[in-house]
């Protein structure tokens, strides 16, 4: 019989510890589910911030590519003429009768403005900032 108990005590050993074995088994495994959730949600918001930058850094080009596209002078508006029409002058000297782009705000363009002109179609592209001396600036 002793044996038997032995045996017996052996089993219930084995099974005390399969089942600590089970229950560390099963605190690992739900720690290892935590860190791949936040796995994921890191590697999301990295995707995310890439594709802003991705965004942004396309616009930028499209920005320096304008920039330096030919065609585009610096000028100035006199006086408007009616609705559609400016009197502009060129930062080189003459004086235009301009058009202006339907994405400009044409109130916005009284005289004394600065703008950008097309220089083949000599139309208004976008109004700039006014423009400060050096001198104005450090006062």
């Amino acid at each position: 019989m002793s044996s038997e108990a032995e045996e017996s005590a052996r089993r219930l050993t084995a099974i005390a510890e399969y089942r600590k074995k089970l229950l560390n088994h099963k605190e690992l495994e739900s720690r290892v589910r935590k860190v791949t959730d936040m796995f994921c949600n890191w590697v999301t918001s990295v995707r995310e911030n890439l594709r802003a930058a991705k965004k942004e850094f396309a616009k930028t080009e499209d920005d320096l590519k304008s920039l330096q596209s030919v065609g585009q002078i610096i000028g100035e508006v006199l006086r408007p003429l009616d609705n559609e029409r400016l009197i502009a002058k060129a930062s080189s000297g003459p004086r235009y009768v301009v058009g202006c782009r339907s994405k400009v705000d044409k109130e916005k363009l009284t005289a004394g403005t600065r703008v950008v002109l097309d220089m083949t179609t000599l139309t208004i592209m976008r109004a700039l900032p006014r423009e400060l001396s050096i001198d104005t600036i450090n006062i």
